[in-house]
């Protein structure tokens, strides 16, 4: 075995973790993965200078910190379409916006550890909700990471500190200011494991969809429930809303077929349409949020030309 090769074993147990940290700094499952190579490559590259100073997982969590950091100079911050516009009412489907716009959804299996203490696995898969990354986003690149170094990855603040060059208290100071604007902007319920109500609930919805059965479906919906689309800079708010839409422009997706998935701690489904060259053909990710017994968000994700692969689903249906 080369030496190349053992220096990349040291690293390759890191890869998930470090890809669930650079989405949460980017927004992006694809920005997260160009992040974690080029970590990777510099960590490769550096290694021979590598002082054991501190622990290999801390080294690369410096390296992928200042990656990103680079990443977001310089670039608009990414948003849900609920951050960005007022819920629509009818009228013409706006133009999608480019995918630098959205916050966009990233594989449970990419990025979250598959075992461990159940407290800490829910709480990870808590800081992957669209919605805690999507206020993650809205602040300061470096308060951004030291939140989520110190609250989700349970970094001493003495280990942030040596991370980002700076001094404990202002690390301290930091966590602080970002603390109250999670508290401020992030309603959200948290994500809860699947237990068999939740289960049957998505059984359930998935039923209803592929017969296209509005009145169950929507009975489903918390009254409350929202709908989004990225890229298209719109979503619907309600049951009544929502059925609309399902009645209206929607009306399209009758006949499909849906695949599950799993997608930033949440169910997920891939959405496939009737075809006219027969069989069925991409059309969404579907993202489902609940909560006890009803659906409080429903995200569709429309650009299925790069997230089916991303997700491991099938480019095609029969």
């Amino acid at each position: 075995m080369t030496s190349d090769t053992v220096v990349a074993e040291r690293f390759e147990p890191h890869r998930t973790e470090l890809t669930g940290y650079c989405y949460r700094m980017l927004g992006s499952a694809f920005e997260a993965e160009d992040a974690v190579q080029e970590t990777l490559v510099r960590a490769w590259r550096g290694f021979g200078s590598f002082e054991g100073r501190a622990s290999v997982r801390t080294w690369l969590y410096r390296i992928a910190t200042n990656v990103c950091l680079d990443m977001v100079k310089g670039t608009q911050r990414r948003a849900r379409p609920m951050d960005l516009t007022n819920n629509w009412s009818g009228g013409s489907i706006p133009d999608a916006l480019p995918e630098a716009t959205w916050i966009g959804p990233a594989p449970d299996d990419r990025m979250l550890p598959e075992s461990g203490d159940p407290a800490e696995l829910a709480a990870h898969r808590d800081s992957v909700r669209l919605a805690f990354v999507a206020v993650l986003q809205s602040l300061p690149p470096r308060q951004r990471a030291v939140l989520i170094l110190r609250e989700v990855l349970a970094f001493p603040a003495s280990e942030v500190a040596e991370l980002l060059d700076t001094t404990v208290a202002s690390v301290n100071s930091a966590l602080q200011r970002a603390r109250a604007t999670m508290a401020e902007r992030d309603a959200a319920e948290p994500v809860k494991p699947l237990d068999d109500a939740q289960r049957d609930l998505l059984a359930r919805y998935l039923t209803a969809f592929e017969q296209y059965d509005l009145e169950s479906l929507t009975a489903l919906l918390r009254q409350d429930a929202i709908m989004s689309m990225p890229p298209l800079p719109l979503w619907l708010s309600g049951r009544a809303d929502i059925l609309d839409w399902l009645r209206g422009p929607g009306a399209e997706c009758q006949g499909s077929r849906l695949i599950p998935a799993s997608a930033n701690g949440s169910a997920a489904f891939g959405q496939y349409r009737p075809s006219p060259d027969g069989g069925h053909a991409p059309w969404a990710l579907q993202i489902i949020e609940t909560n006890g017994d009803s659906i409080t968000a429903w995200h569709s994700f429309l650009d299925t030309e790069r997230l089916f692969p991303l997700f491991g689903l099938p480019a095609r249906l029969d």
